[in-house]
């Protein structure tokens, strides 16, 4: 029996700004969870170039 995937929680990725849906590895700490993947983890620190101000 499939299971349907609809009406499960989204957040948006602070880096990328793309929406990411609940997986079940992120059950127990959804809450924590902050970035979409561990790229987007990784290069939290390093500034986009359309970013810097002139």
């Amino acid at each position: 029996m499939a299971h349907k995937k609809v009406n499960l929680p989204q957040k948006i990725c602070p880096m990328c700004l793309r929406p990411f849906t609940w997986r079940k590895k992120w059950e127990k700490d959804w809450k924590q969870v902050i970035y979409c993947s561990e790229k987007c983890r990784r290069g939290k620190n390093i500034t986009k170039e359309s970013e810097i101000p002139f």
